[in-house]
């Protein structure tokens, strides 16, 4: 059972490091057995200040099958909420131990990014280290975006057929690229490593052990490289500060005494479960409804949590709402919300998980949404006058985007002139972003045009980041994109 802290709306598993070796030898024998490829992040502060403004990682890291604490800023956070994370796995200590449970139980590890010859120098020294560790690969591309990367490097890999692929492109470019393309790749374990191969090839300095220990190496890194990281630690302690004091504040009543049991009422409407919190919901109760929690989603692959009688929920047990999530994602169903409290909601509003979850009035309108939500073939564009208004659905990315793109690539065949309305669309990845990309060419081919409609706040920042808003015309609803014109 996953054990997730929630910093800053970003779920950090509470583990060791022995802990997390197992959890990765899971991942490899399930990715073997069964094909499914899980996602791993090592998460600093930089990340998390990161996320707050970038919907697309924060969606990424929310969602992803481990992260653990890269950094002591985590650490030191955690216990300011009252919680206590086993341990700090960073990226520069998982890969090295990682290497060794690898060459002692044969699994092949894919060396990805990095400067040219550092990865190289990397997984030498790691195979010097650990005699009959087998390197799949290794392969340092040249530098681009996320949506213009080479696609020979997924064939390169594929033909590598490693179990584990280290992605060191930098954050949150790795953590964009695995999840764009970890539905392509038969490769069980996938990891963003960050500066990790450049510590190992000796490139980068680490602190000393004492400073590693104590939580300074920070500060040894400012200090060895004041003009590449001090813009960047001011602005990270600066975020990453400012938004921990307002969660404190709305979980400051999380260490209060608690029943070492929460009352749950766990029952079946139309074939959803139904789990109904009363009470408290933080370290001391997190287990006993995770427990809850995973029978409901054995009933039925969606859940709708009724809070309607809950009185606080801390970081522990918001770690439990995304863990649901996230095993509910990967059954094909999804978590509802119902009844949320004003005070729970305003936690959830801080946090960013407002975007994650839908929250409902009562678990009769949850369970109305969720029908309404069922799989059903894709609509047929709209039409008004020139123009086709094609729906896109509540998240674009790597699982639907190839489909979608299909279906609005016949939309243009039938007129050049389309408009996609994303009034639904909460999530937008970098593998919807590509198919934007094409759309946009194939109209432009065709003497025509692609207009976007509805974008949300979160849409609109993912499309500003990537400078799609200068590319794109948007609009605030589909009539205004239908009557602007251009003026000649």
């Amino acid at each position: 059972m996953r054990k997730l802290i929630l910093v800053l709306g970003i779920p950090i598993d509470d583990l060791t490091m022995a802990e997390a070796l197992d959890r990765l030898e899971t991942f490899i024998q399930l990715g073997r057995a069964g094909g499914k490829s899980h996602q791993v992040a090592t998460v600093n502060a930089d990340f998390v200040v990161k996320a707050l403004h970038d919907p697309e990682l924060r969606g990424i890291l929310q969602e992803a099958d481990m992260a653990t604490a890269d950094g002591m800023p985590l650490v030191w956070g955690a216990r300011a909420l009252g919680l206590h994370l086993e341990d700090r796995v960073t990226g520069a200590d998982l890969v090295p131990a990682l290497a060794a449970r690898a060459a002692a139980k044969g699994y092949r590890l894919y060396f990805l990014g990095a400067a040219p010859g550092v990865a190289q120098q990397a997984a030498d020294i790691l195979a010097a280290q650990n005699p009959g560790l087998q390197v799949a690969g290794v392969l340092s591309p040249p530098k681009s975006s996320v949506l213009d990367m080479d696609p020979a490097i997924l064939d390169d890999i594929r033909a590598a057929q490693p179990d584990v692929l280290l992605v060191a492109f930098g954050n949150p470019k790795q953590e964009k690229w695995i999840a764009m393309h970890r539905h392509d790749l038969p490769v069980p374990v996938m990891i963003g490593i960050g500066g990790t191969l450049d510590f190992i090839a000796g490139k980068t300095k680490r602190a000393p052990a004492w400073m590693q220990r104590a939580g300074l190496e920070w500060a040894f890194r400012l200090l060895s490289e004041p003009r590449r990281l001090w813009k960047r630690y001011v602005v990270d302690m600066a975020g990453f500060s400012t938004f921990f004091v307002r969660q404190w504040w709305l979980m400051r009543h999380g260490r209060s005494p608690a029943p070492l049991l929460p009352k749950t009422d766990l029952l079946l409407l139309e074939n959803t479960a139904v789990l109904s919190l009363h009470g408290r919901l933080d370290i001391h109760t997190y287990r006993a409804f995770m427990l809850r929690g995973q029978q409901a989603l054995a009933a039925s692959p969606n859940l709708i949590l009724n809070l309607a009688h809950a009185d606080f929920v801390d970081s522990t047990g918001m770690g439990a709402f995304v863990g649901l999530h996230k095993q509910a994602r990967d059954r094909g169903g999804e978590v509802l919300l119902a009844a949320v409290p004003p005070a729970v909601a305003r936690a959830l509003q801080l946090m960013r998980l407002d975007r994650l979850f839908t929250a409902h009035a009562d678990v009769t309108a949850a369970l109305v949404a969720l029908h309404a939500a069922a799989p059903r073939p894709a609509p047929a564009p709209d039409a008004a006058g020139k123009w086709q208004v094609l729906p896109v659905p509540r998240r674009l990315d790597a699982e639907n985007a190839r489909a979608f793109q299909a279906a609005a690539a016949a939309s243009l065949r039938h007129g050049p002139f389309l408009i996609l309305d994303f009034t639904a669309t909460t999530f937008l990845a970098s593998a919807g972003l590509a198919a934007l990309a094409r759309l946009q060419r194939d109209a432009q081919a065709a003497a025509g045009e692609l207009r976007l409609a509805g974008c949300s706040a979160d849409v609109h920042r993912t499309l500003q980041l990537v400078r799609f808003d200068r590319l794109l015309p948007t609009f605030a609803d589909v009539d205004a994109a239908v009557a602007w014109s251009y003026m000649n």
